[in-house]
């Protein structure tokens, strides 16, 4: 079965009316005919009849046994950690997302957690830093926002040497390109907020597990803290799930031709895009996706903060915002938006400049967005 089959027909219809959409259970409780004898449903933060759908729903996709969902991408990260205790190491990749950088490095440290940050790119290094204390490895592929690719297998592969547990952000490929579990991963955790939900129109976090076992520690933790998803959110990311296919496959065709174009540029220093052939790790990008996503960064010569903003309040349908992976076009600045609470020399050793400049690439005309870039960048 193909993937577009396979996930439209994943979505179930409803076995109570026969309705094609899944319905929104909008309700706080439920009534049970003798205490503790109910319908598998007694209150919506422990369970709910539409988040329940999205759930299974995310955990076949990804190929794992459980899934969970969160108000929030980070959320879900923060539902990860959660199953650590004082003491444990997470070692995680240097170009991380400013979020979840946040919340490791001033929140759980706080609590005993030890936090090491590792360039993934370069195995001996991963190897190096996983040691008996680690209980986590965190990789993002591609990461936010300079789109390195990480070899998932064999990070796997180095962290159960060392009785430690894999999780991999999968946001940024989604399951239409990438499936971690399949390639030895522990924890898949996505903000559903963006390519999943896919119209920019909800927050969402979703955690898959590879075991039953593992899943039993997040849905408690998810039950116990109450961070949970609500019912409607639940339904806009099933509906956005059941297009996700044609749009990742269409992001990706844009995303290339714009990352062409840049490439070819003379006062474009550096582009970042797994599907050209000139990155660093495309190779693996290729091994492991199917598609190579819809996300594009690049720098600018004039390595300053003031040519990038110039450049991002210049263009007309890349439109500044945070976040990405919606139908429209999208541009940022990390340094100052996305990756602020990221230090600075850490930022630099990370690969993200001064000048660099992340852009969704959405489902607009390839050619109007290349002729917006353009005119955006004849004015600096």
């Amino acid at each position: 079965m193909k993937d577009q089959t396979r996930i439209i027909h994943s979505i179930p219809t409803d076995p109570l009316t026969g309705a094609v959409s899944v319905p929104i259970y909008q309700t706080s409780t439920f009534v049970q005919e003798a205490p503790g004898v109910h319908k598998g449903f007694d209150y919506s933060r422990t369970n709910n009849p539409t988040r329940r759908v999205l759930e299974k729903l995310i955990a076949t996709l990804e190929g794992g046994a459980c899934g969970y969902a969160f108000a929030s991408g980070l959320a879900a990260i923060d539902a990860v950690v959660k199953t650590l205790k004082a003491g444990d190491q997470i070692v995680a990749i240097d170009d991380i997302y400013g979020g979840a950088f946040r919340l490791f490095s001033m929140v759980y440290v706080n609590f005993g957690i030890n936090i090491r940050y590792v360039n993934m790119q370069d195995l001996d290094k991963v190897e190096e830093a996983v040691s008996e204390s680690t209980k986590l490895v965190w990789i993002e592929s591609p990461t936010n926002p300079t789109l390195k690719i990480s070899d998932i297998e064999a990070i796997a592969s180095i962290a159960h040497k060392k009785g430690a547990l894999l999780c991999v952000d999968n946001t940024f490929a989604t399951p239409a390109s990438q499936n971690p579990i399949k390639l030895g991963a522990d924890i898949v955790i996505h903000s559903a907020t963006k390519y999943l939900g896919g119209h920019s129109d909800l927050v969402a976090g979703l955690v898959v597990t590879s075991t039953e076992e593992l899943g039993e520690k997040i849905k408690f933790i998810q039950n116990a803290s109450g961070g949970i998803l609500a019912p409607f959110d639940s339904w806009l990311v099933i509906r956005g799930i059941e297009t996700l296919e044609l749009r990742v496959k269409q992001h990706a065709v844009n995303a290339e031709a714009v990352a062409s174009y840049l490439a070819s540029h003379p006062k474009i220093a550096a582009v970042y895009y797994p599907g050209l052939t000139s990155h660093v790790n495309h190779d693996v990008a290729k091994k492991q996706q199917h598609y190579y996503g819809g996300m594009v960064s690049f720098a600018l010569k004039n390595d300053t903060i003031e040519a990038a903003t110039k450049l991002v309040t210049s263009t007309s349908l890349f439109k500044l915002a945070e976040s990405l992976g919606g139908v429209k076009s999208l541009c940022c600045h990390p340094a100052t938006m996305t990756h602020k609470s990221i230090p600075a020399e850490m930022r630099y050793q990370s690969g993200i400049s001064d000048s660099l400049i992340r852009l969704s690439v959405g489902l607009e005309d390839a050619g109007d967005l290349i002729d917006d870039l353009e005119q955006a960048l004849l004015a600096l």
